[in-house]
């Protein structure tokens, strides 16, 4: 196995930089060199970061052996683009030297040819193992799975176990623990393999495993199996079916790919984005995408403007409403998206519950109270000075309070609502709070100055 060494992002961003030097002055096999020096997953962030006339230059570099971990690590839209250059015979070669669980990540990306292929030329053992875990939707517990599992049974001691695995020779990636299995491979319980090895020979299996571990079931979210790692600080863990047969195992490689995923979705879908959109994809391509969401941010400020148009009259007579309305809204958008951004937040961690969801939404009503108040004061205060007459300051400072409630109010709710309704709680939020903001932060102050002014 070869060694690679772990490289920050200062480090990455210099080896793109060399890259790009190397392809402008046409050092092809000087750039190949330095790939091979590179680990699957540096080359794929090295490739996500290219233009794509040069990444295509820098994709027919790589080593063969690697491409297939390669595809593994680019996002969808840059591995689709790959593969449709890629013949039969080459993706072939790339996916048949991968784990179980990765050739699942990106079975379903193949052509139908290229998977008849790797399924005939597979072991029936592993072709079970690979149709095992493609029954699973892909952000299931039995989607993430790796089938390749070490398993047990109770009644052995220590001794036939060792003799066992120096029988197999090896064991899989991050194997911390053997699973404990009775004949009907239903799943007893663990044992880490650190028992095994200071342990005296003779001891039985059923007495050092570890019998209090609860396995995931097949069927349990993507979200719910991370959550479950971070809380136990687990290595592996089992996963089984509705009998609880013994399916395959979890690593912690998998839940970090996943968490990283969930990450990327709720930061990119905050702005209505995918995160597997390739940042260099063509032009039009992106500007379709992202016109979507421009359309739905027309029709809220088409919303927002309207409601100013209510007043038009009012700010006719008293130009400085139209000076001062920006404050208004904008600090109520702020204080909208603190509050919404926390709450997204504690949603994805599971902090968040029916219980206290109340408690919450009666905190962070009570910060935009107080933050009202504060900021009404201050705000009120440059009002007077600046522009002049009391009555202003006042309803400006009026206006603050109520859209930095109301902002706390829907920046609170608006993602609870998403996620009963079975949305990402990211998705569209930050537009939706928008418009209630703006909407009730004009209304709030134009309609406080026509009624007091006019």
């Amino acid at each position: 196995m070869e060694a690679y060494k772990f490289n920050t992002d200062e480090q990455a961003a210099d080896r793109i930089k060399v890259v790009n030097e190397l392809l402008e002055s046409g050092r092809i096999e000087e750039t190949r060199q330095l790939l091979k020096d590179m680990h699957p997953a540096e080359i794929a962030h090295l490739l996500q970061s290219l233009p794509r006339e040069r990444r295509e230059i820098v994709w027919d570099l790589v080593d063969p052996r690697f491409d297939g971990d390669v595809l593994l690590h680019v996002n969808e839209d840059v591995r689709s683009a790959f593969i449709r250059d890629m013949d039969a015979s080459e993706l072939v070669s790339a996916a048949e030297n991968l784990d179980t669980d990765d050739l699942a990540d990106i079975f379903q990306d193949l052509p139908e040819e290229v998977g008849d292929q790797l399924l005939d030329a597979m072991s029936s053992q592993d072709r079970a193992r690979l149709q095992a875990v493609l029954s699973y939707p892909e952000d299931t517990a039995g989607g993430l799975m790796n089938t390749d599992t070490v398993s047990i049974r109770p009644d052995v001691t220590f001794d036939v176990v060792l003799r066992y695995l120096r029988l197999r020779g090896s064991l899989p990636e991050t194997t911390d623990s053997l699973f404990v299995v009775d004949r009907q491979d239903r799943f007893l319980g663990l044992l880490p393999i650190t028992d095994l090895l200071v342990r005296p020979p003779e001891t039985r299996v059923s007495a050092a495993m570890k019998t209090h571990v609860e396995a995931i079931p097949a069927t349990m979210s993507a979200h719910e199996v991370a959550a479950i790692f971070e809380r136990r600080d687990l290595v592996s863990a089992p996963v089984v079916d509705e009998d609880n047969r013994l399916l395959g195992r979890i690593t912690i490689d998998d839940v970090v790919d996943v968490i990283r995923e969930e990450a990327d979705r709720s930061f990119m879908n905050m702005a209505g984005l995918n995160e597997e959109e390739d940042m260099f994809a063509p032009v039009v391509t992106t500007a379709r995408r992202r016109g979507v969401w421009l359309g739905v941010n027309l029709l809220t400020a088409l919303l927002a403007s309207w409601v100013i148009s209510l007043f038009d009259q009012t700010i006719e007579r008293l130009v400085a409403l139209a000076v001062l309305m920006p404050i208004v809204a904008s600090m109520g958008g702020i204080a909208g998206s603190q509050t919404l951004t926390i709450v997204i937040r504690g949603i994805a961690l599971g902090h968040i519950s029916k219980e206290n969801a109340s408690r919450l939404l009666a905190k962070e009503v009570a910060v935009g109270v107080l933050n009202g108040l504060m900021w009404a004061v201050i705000i009120g205060a440059v009002t007077w000075f600046w522009i002049g007459g009391v009555e202003l300051a006042v309803i400006i400072g009026l206006a603050i309070i109520a859209n930095l409630l109301v902002a706390a109010f829907f920046g609170a709710t608006i993602p609870l609502i998403l996620k009963k309704l079975g949305a990402d709680p990211a998705l569209g939020g930050s537009v939706l709070l928008t418009t209630v903001t703006d909407v009730v932060g004009f209304l709030a102050f134009l309609g406080l100055a026509t009624a007091l002014l006019l």
